[in-house]
C-alpha cells in the first residue's frame, strides 16, 4: 500500500478579487492547484497546507480560502505561518476538529494515517516574519513523537530550521529553539523527514541529520539569488506542491509536482 500526503503552501489569499502585491491573482492560483492535486493519478490520504494561508489573517481572506479548498477530495489539514491569525483560521474552519482541540497559544496537532503519521508544530509568532519555538513547544513535540515511535513520521512546520542562504530569509527564518528542536528530533528515528513553506522555493536540506524541504507557493516564487545584502523580490516561475509517498520498506519519497499542465505524457518510442 502506498500512502500519499500532498503539500501546498504560501498561498496567500486575499478576499476576492484583491491581488496579492497588486500583481499576483492568489485564488486564481490556488485553483489551478487544487484542481491538479484532484487530478493526481492516485488520490492524495491527506493534504496539508504548510501556512501563510492568507495574506492578512483576515476573517474574509479565510471565508475565500475556505471556499477555494472546498473542491479538495480527501482530508485537509492547515497550519499557520507569519502571514495568519490564529484566531481568525480557527473561526473560518470550526468543523476542523484538530484545530479547535489543538492549545490555544500554538495550534500544534498529530495525524494518524495509518501507516505514516503527520506531526503539526506551529512556529509562527504573533506580529512578527520569523519563527520561534519555546521550551514548552519543545516538550509538546517530545512527549507526541514518544507516543508512536514505530510509525514514520512527517514533521510539518512553516519556518524552517535551516540556513538557505538566501540572506534576507534567513533573517526571518526560525530564530528560536532551533537548537533545542535538533535534539528532540534525533531523539526519534521514526521522524523520516521534515517539511516546511515560508521559502516559496523546493529547497532540500538535512537537519538534525533528517531530510527537510521546503515547498513551493501555489501563486509566486522568491527570486533566487544567494548574494549578500540582497533585496527580497518575487518572480512569476511555474507554480508547484509537494507529494510525499509512502510504501512499506521504502519509507518516503518526495516528489515536486508543477501546477500547470504541459504537453504529455508520450510513450517512450523503445517502449
Amino acid at each position: 500500500m502506498t500512502r500519499l500526503i500532498v503539500q501546498l503552501s504560501d498561498t496567500h489569499i486575499r478576499k476576492p478579487g484583491e491581488l496579492a502585491e497588486g500583481r499576483v491573482d492568489t485564488a486564481a492560483a490556488l485553483a489551478r492547484a487544487v484542481a491538479a492535486v484532484n487530478a493526481l493519478p492516485q488520490r492524495a490520504d491527506a493534504v496539508i497546507v504548510t501556512g501563510d494561508l492568507v495574506d492578512s489573517g483576515k476573517p474574509e481572506q479565510y471565508r475565500h480560502l475556505r471556499a477555494l479548498l472546498a473542491p479538495l477530495a480527501g482530508p485537509v489539514y492547515l497550519l499557520p505561518g507569519n502571514h495568519d491569525d490564529r484566531d481568525a483560521l480557527r473561526a473560518a474552519f470550526p468543523d476542523h476538529g484538530y484545530l479547535r482541540d489543538a492549545p490555544i497559544a500554538h495550534l500544534h496537532y498529530a495525524v494518524d494515517l495509518g501507516d505514516v503519521r503527520l506531526v503539526v508544530l506551529d512556529t509562527s509568532v504573533a506580529g512578527a516574519t520569523h519563527g520561534e519555538i519555546d521550551a514548552a513547544q519543545l516538550a509538546d513535540l517530545d512527549a507526541t513523537l514518544a507516543a508512536a515511535p514505530a510509525v514514520a513520521t512527517i514533521v510539518a512546520m512553516h519556518h524552517p530550521p535551516f540556513r538557505t542562504l538566501i540572506e534576507r530569509m534567513d533573517d526571518y527564518g526560525l530564530r528560536r529553539g532551533g537548537t533545542g528542536l535538533a535534539d528532540v528530533l534525533a531523539r526519534h528515528p521514526q521522524v523520516d523527514r521534515i517539511v516546511c513553506g515560508h521559502l516559496h522555493r523546493s529547497i532540500v536540506a538535512r537537519f538534525a541529520g533528517k531530510p527537510v524541504m521546503t515547498s513551493p507557493s501555489t501563486a509566486h516564487a522568491l527570486a533566487f539569488n544567494l548574494g549578500a545584502d540582497v533585496p527580497l523580490a518575487f518572480t512569476l516561475e511555474p507554480a508547484g506542491f509537494l507529494v510525499h509517498a509512502w510504501s512499506s520498506g521504502a519509507g518516503i519519497a518526495s516528489h515536486l509536482v508543477h501546477v500547470d499542465a504541459y504537453d504529455g505524457p508520450f510513450a517512450f518510442a523503445s517502449a
